[in-house]
This record gives structure tokens, C-alpha cells and sequence, in this order.
């Protein structure tokens, strides 16, 4: 289909596969291996067995869940490296959704100080996210990405056959950061998208190329995270508080459907302290309501929510930075709400 241009790498979306095995085979790598969980390895190994025949590596498996997201795990794939001969001249492609992504390309980079690695994402989140912008690493002590770095892989490949294997509910977590893509950035995204009804009837390949290209659009302006890539953070702030307050209950929340919440809450708080109008957070809170169910008790400890604003990473001298909507596709960074606005969106949200 085509390549999306980030600077150091592309990003090939639906293009066919010959092109990966010669990208491989002209790094003349030590070692191959592939890191799965086990979904990835029942359900899409096998597709990218077939499409690079003859491929040699190393299977690693990890278990599925970002509760494996810590340095443990690490420690797991780094010990299987080692044993396996692994060096700096050898290649990890890391073959599943974001915490594959995340965690394989973090050990990568950390292993002997750096070997190259290839992201195939799986799901819809990793392949409009994860995909984007070199953010690799582990959650710590409950807290979401704490310790990582930023790095680029040698390419990332999009095939969204692969979203045929996952369930309802992961395809709509995907769909929450392309929601989000387009709040941002574009607001004729944001009406087209309103037209999306079912997913599972989605023509994904040209969405998720619009998607990554307003990412990418973002980031290789600002890799660091010094200023306009903060706009990416908009709906994460609440979100990945409300995600790490359940991350470990007997409902844990996926990332998208915390960030589902988050981008309600914060843009009641756009509309409280900034220029996003009454009929557009009505429009945002009811579009994003009619693809996700209600999660009303998952921000039941309010209190505990509000503790893990504070730890947040971007936060400044105990000041919790928001990053909200101006106007629909207009957003702007290191806002600082009273604590009165933000429990006033959690109250609103339950009420909805």
C-alpha cells in the first residue's frame, strides 16, 4: 500500500512481505530472534512463517498481559538472549501488540548497549501507537512506562490482516488512540470517523495510515517530548491514572478503553478552562460512549485516581500537566487544572 517517512525509518503499511525478507537478510544480522506471547505465537506466528519462508531465529515467549511489563520479564528475555549467543550485530523482531513492542524493543536497546530491532505490531493499538515515535520500556511499582527509553527501530511493519485474529474488545482499545489522533489534529478525521459504527466491518488500511502519518507529524518535530509531542498526551493523564488504579483489580481495564474515560474527563476540563465548545464535548462524550461500554465503577477509589496524578511523568514540581483540547483538532500542552475541575469530570462521567 505505502511507507510512512519518520526520519531514521519508515513505517510500511500493507506492503508486501519480500520487501522485510530483503530488509532482514541485508542486515547480515549474528542472530535472528523473534519475541511473542502466547496469543502472538498461536495466532499470527504462523501468518509470518508463511510470508518469510526460510527465515531462521530464535522463538521467545513471553506471557500476554501488560501485568508481564516489568523487569522481570526483562530479565527473562536478556538471561535467553545471552544463552542463545545473541551479540550486538543480532536482530529482535518483536511480533505483537504494544507490551511485546514496548518491552522487546527496551531489551534491545539495553542488550550489550544496543542491537537493532523490527516491530511487527499485531493489534490495532500497537499499530497506530506503539508503532510511532521510539517510546520503549516497562511499567515499575504499578506506574505505566516508568523506566524506558526512546529509540527507533529499523522499521515497523503494518499488516492489518493480523487484526482478523484479535476480539472485539482489543480492536476497540486500538480505535481509542485513533480517536484521539484525530481530536488533536484534524477535525475532519474527527467527522469521519463519527460515521464508524461497527469495527469489525472497518476498512483499517487507509485509517491507520492517516493515524500513524498525524503521529509521525508530531513526533519528528518533537522526539523528546519537549513540547507539541505533549499534545499526544491528551486523555492519557486521567487515563493512565484510571489504568494503573485497575491494572491489578479483577476488572482490570485495557489501555484504550482507560483512555476512552480519560478523553472524556479531559475534555470536560477543555471545555471548563479552555474554548472547546458545550456541543462539542456533548458530540466528543457521546461518540465515544456509543463504541465503549460505561466503566463508571473503575473510578470508584477517586481518592487512590488522584494519588497517581501526582506520579505521573510529566508532572513539574508536584504540578500535574495536562494536555487539552482548544477547539476539536487544536490542542494545546502543560495545562494545570485545579483539583476541584478534575474530580468535577470524574463526577461528570459518572453521571453519563
Amino acid at each position: 500500500m505505502s511507507s510512512v517517512n519518520c526520519g531514521s525509518y519508515l513505517i510500511y503499511v500493507n506492503e508486501k512481505w519480500n520487501g522485510l525478507g530483503r530488509l532482514i537478510n541485508g542486515g547480515a544480522y549474528s542472530k535472528i530472534g523473534v519475541l511473542v506471547d502466547e496469543n502472538t505465537k498461536l495466532h499470527c506466528l504462523p501468518y509470518l512463517r508463511h510470508k518469510l519462508t526460510g527465515l531462521k531465529f530464535d522463538l521467545f515467549e513471553i506471557p500476554s498481559g501488560e501485568k508481564e511489563k516489568t523487569l522481570q520479564t526483562c530479565q527473562f528475555i536478556w538471561n535467553n538472549m545471552l544463552q542463545n549467543g545473541f551479540d550486538r550485530h543480532s536482530l529482535m523482531i518483536n511480533l505483537g501488540g504494544g507490551v511485546i513492542g514496548d518491552m522487546g524493543g527496551f531489551c534491545a536497546r539495553t542488550f550489550m548497549r544496543g542491537m537493532d530491532f523490527i516491530q511487527i505490531p499485531t493489534t490495532l493499538l500497537s499499530q497506530v501507537d506503539a508503532s510511532v515515535g521510539g517510546k520503549l520500556g516497562v511499567d515499575f511499582q504499578n506506574y505505566k512506562n516508568l523506566i524506558g527509553v526512546i529509540d527507533d527501530p529499523v522499521a515497523v511493519w503494518i499488516d492489518d490482516q493480523f487484526l482478523d485474529t484479535l476480539p472485539a474488545r482489543e480492536l476497540r482499545s486500538g480505535f481509542a488512540e485513533i480517536i484521539k489522533h484525530a481530536l488533536i489534529s484534524d477535525r475532519s478525521m474527527w467527522e469521519d470517523i463519527q460515521e464508524i459504527e461497527q469495527l469489525e466491518s472497518v476498512n483499517w488500511g487507509p485509517i491507520i495510515e492517516r493515524s500513524v502519518k498525524i503521529k509521525r507529524d508530531v513526533v519528528i518535530q518533537d522526539k523528546r517530548e519537549g513540547g507539541l509531542r505533549k499534545i499526544l498526551n491528551f486523555g492519557h493523564t486521567l487515563g493512565h491514572a484510571i489504568e494503573s488504579e485497575n491494572l491489578h483489580s479483577d476488572k482490570p481495564l485495557l489501555h484504550g478503553e482507560a483512555i476512552s474515560v480519560g478523553m472524556i474527563t479531559e475534555a470536560y476540563i477543555s471545555k471548563e478552562m479552555l474554548d472547546l465548545s458545550d456541543s462539542d464535548y456533548i458530540d466528543i462524550k457521546n461518540y465515544i460512549l456509543k463504541i465503549y461500554p460505561h466503566f463508571s465503577s473503575q473510578l470508584e477509589k477517586e481518592a487512590a485516581i488522584l494519588d497517581n496524578l501526582l506520579k505521573d511523568k510529566k508532572n513539574r514540581r508536584g504540578m500535574v500537566h495536562f494536555s487539552l483540547l482548544n477547539q476539536i483538532g487544536d490542542c494545546i500542552y502543560d495545562i494545570v487544572p485545579e483539583k476541584s475541575t478534575i474530580i468535577k469530570s470524574l463526577e461528570d462521567y459518572r453521571k453519563s
